[in-house]
């Protein structure tokens, strides 16, 4: 399991899991309950470049990131 810490976003955590380059598992700790749910549903097994190519660069009232962009952060950090 990974562990982020998300910058400038409600949630104060990301856990996720991925294996053979498909997104496993995520969880965040706080943060929007229902979007954030429904987003770790819709993401789990599918490739890590699909869920980056499609969160990636989402904001969130006015911030310059959101949580699913933050995911989309610490996915890309883990392929370093």
């Amino acid at each position: 399991m990974n562990h982020y810490s998300p910058e400038n976003v409600c949630s104060k955590g990301i856990s996720f899991e991925v294996e053979n380059g498909i997104v496993k598992s995520v969880k965040f700790e706080r943060g929007c309950p229902g979007s954030l749910e429904a987003i770790c549903k819709l993401v789990e097994g599918m490739p890590v470049e699909e869920v980056i190519k499609r969160l990636k660069g989402i904001s969130c009232s006015g911030k310059p990131t959101s949580c699913p962009d933050q995911l989309a952060r610490a996915l890309e950090e883990l392929k370093r």
